[in-house]
């Protein structure tokens, strides 16, 4: 199904699952695709959800085995994707907890990773 897709296709996709899987776990989505500003050196947040009391920034990934999604993140894109948080609670005042989650979509399975980056 996705064999013809492009990446930024499979991308689209693998965030749309990801979106549908936290909102069937109660998470209520903020932002999707967030970007700080254009030449900050920050990076794109995929996903900005809320549970209770904790802003939960999501990296997704597409892959076919878990170990290669956790390749595709690298201490430089870790770094940034930190700063772009950074800035997004800044701008929004929240007050409350905070935590990086990666959810890795491989073929129909969905990997979700708490508190991961």
């Amino acid at each position: 199904m996705l064999s013809k897709k492009t990446s930024y296709q499979i991308g689209l996709y693998s965030e749309f699952i990801a979106r549908m899987y936290l909102r069937f776990h109660g998470y209520k989505i903020l932002k999707s695709r967030y970007v700080t500003g254009k030449n900050t050196n920050r990076a794109e947040i995929d996903i900005i959800a809320k549970h209770k009391n904790t802003i939960v920034f999501v990296e997704v990934k597409y892959r076919k085995d878990v170990s290669a999604a956790w390749d595709a993140i690298t201490p430089t894109q870790a770094a940034r994707l930190r700063r772009a948080a950074e800035t997004y609670l800044i701008k929004t005042r929240w007050t409350g907890d905070a935590r990086f989650d990666v959810i890795v979509v491989c073929g129909s399975k969905i990997h979700w990773a708490k508190n991961a980056i």
